[in-house]
């Protein structure tokens, strides 16, 4: 199905995609915007349909999302339950390939905004491939779209704010959470202290954080991890340890907590798969990761193409929210409107990109994660990939690097294509060649959600 074309295509409805959209807008362009759920917002503001109010406990910054969704809901062509899949460049703008109700829709715009937001970042250890294991995302975001109860006693572990965020939601709708195991020391902050004043917001959040947990009597346990899940149907408990600052177990440490859910979260994955399909420039970011590269006014390096949010690097909502707003102006202003630059915006966004730099910092991976693994455990769970078989690549297979362990083991070609097990892929991959991993070819998936060939088919009919 074509549809008229827009001046502006926004892909994402979250934090970043809704202010890029409204900016667009305001300036005079006509806007589409697509996103994957049926409600705007994002995961920040994921909420069930129609009623935020029911999870406005486990939100912030109402006022904004409230502010921003008027403008798209009455000025902007809203797509909700379209999925993204490819993005295809013309002449004379482009052509956003989205999947809906197992029918392809095609969205056509001089210009296109990416706003594809990002997904927990995952390594793994025994028994995470149980039912039960979670990611930490996940967990919240059964809370906060569907009021659903992920289990009965919850473990949360890993490492990141992210995780504090996580567990006061779950304490505040009346989860036993077993304890929040934060692999890092929080003293790793007091390095980063001028990034974090020029942001008073997030020192407030941050109380309020520690506020919840001690109400609910939920324990913070720093420089400690989930090792180890145990179960048989389902997880029924988990190893706990101590860990030194190259995340190596301190021997005499570990202790069995006992739970039935466990929360999981390593930071965030930016999604880069539509702009690395469009040919746009990335870099790797402080955190390891992959992202877009952009100017002062968040333009990609192939024209026509602007990008916001955690594709650019994980920072946050009110980063994202101010990006977003940049390149909606950047785009309208690229199409021959006249747009204002607040100085306001720039200056936002170098305090939020200061502090998202200090936040990668003191929330290092060492490579000490590693051993915790066993040879029997699963890497790759779409493929069934183990720890033994990676190594088999290297040692007996002669793989060099990420890719060729990759082809060799089959790790990251499942049902994911390796969004779960591309890290830890590519880390044990760096661990035994010597190699530094080149996240680029794990990252690249010309298909960026799963599509059916019978819709491809009757997309070329049309």
């Amino acid at each position: 199905m074509a549809r008229s074309p827009y001046d502006v295509v926004v892909v994402g409805a979250g934090p970043a995609g809704l202010a890029a959209g409204a900016a667009a807008a305001r300036a005079g362009c006509t806007v589409a915007m697509l996103d994957a759920a049926t409600e705007p917002g994002g995961q920040y503001w994921r909420h069930p349909p129609g009623r935020l109010d029911a999870v406005a406990d486990l939100h912030h910054d109402l006022t904004t999302y409230r502010r921003l969704a008027t403008v798209v809901r009455t000025s902007v062509d809203l797509l909700p339950g379209h999925h993204v899949w490819t993005v295809a460049r013309r002449t004379d703008g482009f052509d956003v390939h989205a999947v809906r109700d197992d029918r392809e829709d095609v969205v056509t715009g001089s210009a296109v905004i990416l706003a594809p937001g990002a997904y927990d970042r995952q390594i793994p250890f025994p028994g995470w491939d149980l039912p039960g294991v979670l990611t930490a995302g996940g967990a919240q975001a059964l809370i906060k779209g569907h009021q659903v109860r992920a289990g009965g006693r919850i473990a949360v572990g890993g490492t990141g704010p992210f995780l504090l965020s996580v567990a006061a939601g779950l304490g505040t709708r009346g989860f036993d959470v077993a304890g929040v195991f934060e692999a890092n020391s929080p003293l790793g902050w007091m390095r980063h202290v001028p990034a974090v004043a020029r942001i008073p917001g997030k020192v407030a959040e941050g109380l309020g954080y520690a506020a919840t947990l001690a109400r609910h009597r939920i324990g913070f346990h720093a420089r400690h991890a989930i090792v180890a899940a145990h179960g048989d149907d389902r997880v029924r408990a988990v190893t706990v340890a101590r860990l030194d600052p190259g995340w190596r177990v301190v021997p005499g440490s570990a202790r069995t907590v006992a739970c039935d859910t466990v929360a999981v979260g390593w930071g965030f994955v930016p999604q880069v798969e539509l702009p690395l399909g469009l040919g746009c420039a990335t870099r790797v970011d402080l955190d390891g990761s992959l992202v877009a590269v952009v100017d002062e006014r968040q333009a990609g390096t192939v024209p026509g193409v602007f990008l916001a949010g955690e594709v650019c690097g994980v920072g946050g909502a009110a980063l994202a929210v101010t990006e977003g707003e940049i390149s909606g102006r950047a785009a309208a202003a690229w199409l021959g409107r006249t747009v204002d630059w607040p100085h306001r915006l720039r200056r936002r966004r170098r305090a939020h990109r200061t502090f998202a730099a200090a936040m990668h910092r003191a929330h290092p991976m060492p490579d000490g994660w590693q051993t915790w693994l066993e040879p029997t455990t699963v890497v790759c769970r779409c493929e069934e990939v183990t720890v033994a078989e990676v190594s088999e690549a290297v040692d007996r297979l002669g793989a060099t690097d990420a890719r060729t362990v990759k082809l060799l083991s089959r790790a990251g070609m499942g049902w994911c294509q390796g969004r779960m097990c591309a890290y830890a892929t590519g880390s044990l991959s760096s661990a035994s060649t010597g190699c530094p991993t080149d996240p680029r070819p794990l990252a690249e998936r010309p298909v960026a959600v799963p599509v059916g060939l019978g819709v491809l088919a009757r997309g070329g009919d049309d």
